[in-house]
């Protein structure tokens, strides 16, 4: 059977482009066209000026009637139609006049009890801000004869999106009348500078103020929740929503989720979660990154089952969450079906999947791999660079790392993303000095040594590697002194056992500079690691009153000292050690190996360091502590469930002390006839489990 075209009547004829038909009248003939190699001749389509805008005129009236439609609905319209309006006033042409819209508009305006002058100067005033143009905008509100709430509203708004929150704050506190969208702007624009405590007062005196905050609010001031806060707050928002009955709106309770497991209240975000009358993708995100976030990774990757199996379409933040999951189960094989899973679903397109997965593959020492991924990489980013250089880092593989970085010099990437700070923490934590150097040397070069992260990266760098003349010259060639600095000098002064110069150094600070009293005055400091430098301190040189006063600082302000972890993997399955752990089934064996492995040391020269055990003990007690670290009772455990010989790999999530890299330093596998590969690199592993049903 012969299919045929449907027949077009006489009156039309389709255009060239194949588009639209046009009419007879508006057809056209050939025109001839130099295009600078011959002539050519197209079809154009030729309009009356008097048509194009009567069209014109047709459409902005149609607009007009559109937005002012808006006006007899709810009073909570309004806002929206004044907003409606100021895109009508940016859109229209200078050359198209409009009197006859505008009085019309103005006519629609006064029947709604508005004053027209007072929203002319709102549309000019908007139409600044759209355009970015802050100073102009604000001359113009200030000449307003009169001003409203949508005024003020609108001028707050644009000094918290260009981060002026100090104007925004004085605008907010002359205000007379405040509506829930006031405080909402005002909230958010402290939510999204990282200044959750200032958003949450805000919010109480909202309360106080009698304004009802709405569904908006809530997400608004959750969204600025961050990992240093503590779910105190979070529980009272949560406590107002339940009152005020937001407690089903699906955006909340996302919200609400997320700031549970930012604050790593991972049982109150489960309870929450299993309570939820409707979830989407959103919300199973928001747990994957939290049990990610948690160490509960297996947990995490069960729960990315489920949304498989339910019919949940995972997106770029479900990729990211659950490769990072990956990463904490040192699982390559897991990885690499989550690769499989993101060319099937097309994902590999995109930028922030593929930073993910080569993340994945540089932790995971599989650098070629990854190279070959970064170099198919359709997309490219500053972040990307930044992976795959810390990967080759990592690696050791400095030559090929510092060639990268050269290449990303020359790219169109801010030079605040290069990884310079990263690799100099590379070399600090791997106390691999001539890569420090050689990374200062390119930082001199490209005239990054005078940043602030950079800086204090060096000095990390040179402390932590003994090199304290270098060290003490970078850091008093610093512009700006933070608590980062200080710290790191403190550190290396400690981790080579020069506690009373680290003391010293400590009662410096006090004297010469306000850090020593932001490192222990300010309440929202919820990093131990200060705590800890300075409990060891005082404990090193037997200031067993000012280690009590540390500690209790700690546990007055919730801070918590992140546990030491050892790990091995037998047979497929970890086994997880902490000091002085005696959970374990067969620890009368591993007692009895250690004790073994102690016997043999002492003939090999070794003598137990005991300024690591920072405790107010005798020597003894101190030495016998040193025996069961967690790192050893995993190289013992391993080496009775492996047949002789066998490679042995123990992980820890921490750096080992000094005294058990001297034991290390004795090679257990020319004792022993097995090799063992330690590394205390930073990785997380958490045994509990929490089941999502």
């Amino acid at each position: 059977m012969e299919v045929t075209a449907p027949q077009i009547s006489g009156a039309h004829v389709f255009h060239p482009n194949g588009k639209f038909p046009i009419k007879h009248e508006e057809q056209v003939g050939p025109i001839p066209v130099e295009d600078g190699i011959g002539k050519e001749t197209t079809y154009i389509r030729r309009y009356s000026l008097r048509r194009r805008r009567r069209r014109k005129r047709l459409q902005e009236v149609r607009k007009a009637n559109f937005y002012v439609s808006l006006f007899p609905m709810k009073p909570s319209h309004r806002a929206n139609a004044l907003q409606a309006f100021a895109s009508l006033r940016a859109s229209q042409s200078p050359k198209l006049p409009l009197n006859d819209v505008h009085h019309f508009i103005d006519a629609r305006i006064i029947k709604t009890g508005f004053n027209p002058q007072t929203c002319r100067f709102n549309f000019r005033v908007n139409d600044f801000l759209q355009r970015g143009e802050l100073s102009h905008a604000r001359q113009l509100f200030d000449q307003m004869p009169q001003k409203n709430t949508i005024s003020t509203n609108m001028m707050i708004s644009g000094y918290v999106k260009s981060g002026n929150l100090s104007y925004a704050r004085e605008l907010f506190d002359a205000m007379v009348e405040r509506t829930a969208v006031t405080w909402t702007i005002l909230i958010g624009g402290y939510s999204q500078s990282n200044q959750f405590r200032e958003a949450f007062k805000l919010f109480a005196a909202m309360c106080r103020w009698g304004t009802e905050p709405d569904y908006i609010t809530f997400a608004t001031l959750l969204s600025g929740c961050s990992e240093s806060e503590t779910a105190n707050e979070v529980v009272q928002v949560h406590a107002h929503v339940v009152k005020l009955g937001f407690d089903s709106t699906l955006m909340v309770c996302n919200s609400l989720v997320d700031a549970y497991c930012k604050t790593r209240c991972l049982d109150l975000a489960c309870q929450l979660f299993q309570e939820m009358p409707e979830r989407d993708c959103v919300t199973l995100n928001a747990m994957i990154t939290g049990f990610s976030r948690g160490g509960m990774n297996e947990d995490a990757i069960k729960l990315f089952m489920q949304m498989q199996r339910f019919g949940f379409k995972p997106s770029e933040f479900t990729f990211a969450a659950v490769l990072c999951a990956g990463i904490g189960l040192d699982d390559i094989v897991f990885g690499q079906q989550i690769h499989s899973f993101v060319v099937k679903t097309n994902f590999v397109w995109n930028v922030f999947v593929g930073n993910a997965l080569l993340d994945f593959y540089s932790k995971h020492s599989r650098v070629l791999e990854a190279r070959k991924f970064f170099d198919e990489m359709p997309e490219l980013d500053g972040v990307s660079y930044n992976v795959i250089i810390s990967g080759y880092a990592w690696d050791g593989k400095i030559k090929e790392s510092l060639d990268l970085f050269r290449e990303l010099q020359y790219t169109r990437f801010d030079r605040r993303q290069f990884p310079l700070a990263t690799l100099l923490s590379i070399a600090a934590n791997t106390l691999d000095l001539e890569m420090g150097r050689q990374i200062h040397s390119q930082a001199i070069v490209s005239t990054a040594d005078s940043e602030v992260l950079v800086g204090n990266s060096l000095v990390d760098v040179y402390a932590k590697c003994g090199r304290f003349e270098e060290a003490k010259k970078i850091f008093a060639n610093l512009a700006h002194k933070s608590t980062v600095p200080w710290t790191a000098m403190i550190s290396g002064y400690v981790q080579k056992g020069l506690h009373e110069e680290s003391l010293k150094l400590f009662n410096e600070m006090r004297r010469t500079n306000k850090a020593a009293g932001q490192l222990f005055s300010m309440e929202e400091l919820r990093d131990a690691a200060p705590y800890v430098n300075m409990s060891n301190i005082y404990a090193a040189v037997g200031q067993w009153d000012n280690v009590g006063k540390v500690k209790k600082a700690m546990r007055d302000r919730g801070v918590k000292k992140v546990p030491a972890y050892s790990w091995v993997e037998i047979e497929h399955k970890n086994h997880v050690f902490s000091a002085n752990d005696k959970s374990h089934p067969q620890m009368g064996d591993i007692m009895r190996k250690i004790d073994m492995l102690a016997k043999q040391m002492e003939k090999e020269g070794y003598k137990p360091d005991t300024s690591c055990a920072l405790h107010n003990v005798d020597e003894e007690i101190k030495a016998e502590s040193l025996k069961y670290h967690s790192e050893r009772l995993a190289i013992a455990y391993a080496l009775i469930s492996t047949p002789e010989g066998s490679p042995i790999l123990v992980m820890k999530n921490l750096r080992a002390c000094t005294d058990c890299h001297a034991a290390i330093k004795l090679r257990f596998d020319s004792l022993f006839f097995a090799r063992i590969d330690y590394q205390d690199r930073a990785r997380r592993l958490n045994d509990k489990s929490l089941e999502i049903v």
